[in-house]
């Protein structure tokens, strides 16, 4: 199956190249030969044991390598800002970095310096930025699904901030899957602050139209001594939407990186963290939220490496599958022989409402240090029933008692979201979710 794509790449090398850019062209190669001989995992590799990326895979899907415009104007069309947040609203299409003249504005506010904007236009237009920080992260993990995306993707974004500038506003990104047909869709998304920078990163996922579809999205981010990144992704996609992401992160000296992931709406989706502690007094935390019912599946896989000492992480994910759903969360903590002092904390709690619900849990620690403090720990449960006839005596019908629950057990990972306008908006969300109204996106007129 793996053999479809790197076909495809051999047959359609010239177009692939022709509509990217250079910097990106040069790493394809690479990115082809690891997929031949990794190829795609299957259940039997060891992180990806409870999602089989070959099924997701496997169907025919098109792709839009000549990048042909799709007919929308997002910033007329679509309505994903939150209110009160006041964000820098950018949209994807598909894989596609969409500009007009709001974009321009836009770029306009910015403090002197910082850039987002297209990766591919970057690229070709000042590749001293891109170049030395482009598929660095993601070579290094030697991921198959990650190399599938260095080899086809042709686009995306590229932020940066420099030395010393803080972004007061939020960077809104509205990632848009649109198409008539069934459509895979390959992003990229490459992040770079210098020294003291900080920035406040807001992805959310829709689909737009009722067709298939699979994106792969690749992040890098690079986070230089004592800067600041909070990163949030929210996806409300919808049940034919099948979303794999790969997410590596580098923070180096006393830097301080959030990264929140909130899953309200989808078909598929497998998400992997990789965050690497590679200077002294990093800290980081990790932090998810998924509700899903139906056979909806989400599978969160997340790996922290404690390369130098006094550092901290400390991770919190917490699932509430009703239906048929089925979740996994796979976290990892390695603690190298010098990163002495390390602290850290991975909590994974799980409700599943029905017996047929199903959560797999894999909490993992792997210490070669002796001076540090680290725990773990996993729970899956159901809803405690004298807490649900507590309520009911006192005139709440079953179903409220229920929502109230189920909203108390998760609100513990949204009141982390430092952000207070989105928190409050994404209390909102959830608690609609839990009562099965958020069927579609909000303030969206594609969807309507």
């Amino acid at each position: 199956m793996t053999n479809q794509y790197t076909d495809l790449f051999e047959a359609h090398r010239q177009i692939i190249s022709e509509h990217s850019a250079e910097v990106m062209n040069a790493r394809r190669d690479a990115a082809h030969d690891l997929l031949l001989q990794k190829t795609l995992p299957t259940r039997r590799v060891e992180r990806y044991k409870y999602t089989s990326l070959q099924d997701v895979f496997a169907p025919d899907y098109g792709l839009n390598l000549r990048g042909l415009n799709i007919p929308v104007n997002p910033y007329d069309a679509f309505r994903c800002d939150v209110p009160n947040l006041s964000t820098m609203l950018f949209f994807v299409v598909n894989d596609r970095f969409y500009c007009d003249e709001r974009y321009t504005a836009l770029q306009a506010q910015f403090p002197e310096g910082v850039i987002v904007d297209s990766l591919a236009r970057v690229a070709q237009e000042k590749p001293e930025l891109v170049a030395p920080y482009y598929d660095r992260l993601s070579s290094q993990a030697g991921d198959s699904e990650a190399a599938l995306n260095t080899m086809l993707a042709q686009d995306g974004l590229f932020v940066f901030v420099p030395r010393g500038v803080k972004v007061e506003r939020a960077v809104q990104v509205v990632n848009i899957l649109r198409s008539d047909v069934d459509l895979m869709v390959n992003r990229r998304v490459l992040v770079v602050l210098e020294e003291d920078a900080e920035l406040t990163l807001l992805f959310c996922d829709h689909a737009a139209d009722d067709r298939q579809f699979l994106a792969t999205q690749v992040t890098e981010a690079f986070v230089a001594e004592g800067a600041r990144l909070d990163l949030y992704t929210l996806e409300e996609t919808h049940v034919q939407s099948n979303l794999v992401t790969n997410t590596y992160i580098q923070q180096e000296r006393s830097s301080r990186v959030s990264h929140n992931s909130v899953t309200l709406h989808n078909g598929l989706t497998r998400n992997t963290l990789n965050i690497r502690l590679a200077g002294e007094g990093a800290e980081c935390w990790a932090g998810g939220c998924v509700i899903a019912d139906k056979h909806q599946h989400v599978d969160n896989n997340t790996f922290i490496d404690h390369a130098a000492q006094r550092c901290e992480s400390r991770e919190l994910y917490k699932y509430v599958l009703d239906d048929e759903a089925t979740g996994a969360f796979a976290g990892r903590v390695l603690v190298r022989q010098d990163s002495q002092h390390t602290v850290s904390d991975m909590t994974n709690q799980n409700l599943t409402a029905t017996r047929q619900a199903r959560m797999y849990t894999q909490p993992m620690l792997e210490i070669y240090a002796d001076d540090v403090r680290c725990s773990h720990g996993a729970t899956v449960g159901q809803l405690n029933d004298a807490a649900l006839f507590y309520m009911q005596q006192r005139g709440l019908p079953r179903h409220e008692a229920r929502l109230l629950l189920q909203f108390a057990f998760v609100a513990q990972v949204l009141d982390h979201i430092t952000l207070e306008p989105l928190r409050d908006r994404l209390r909102h969300l959830v608690e609609k979710r839990f009562r099965g109204e958020l069927n579609k996106c909000e303030g969206c007129r594609l969807c309507r």
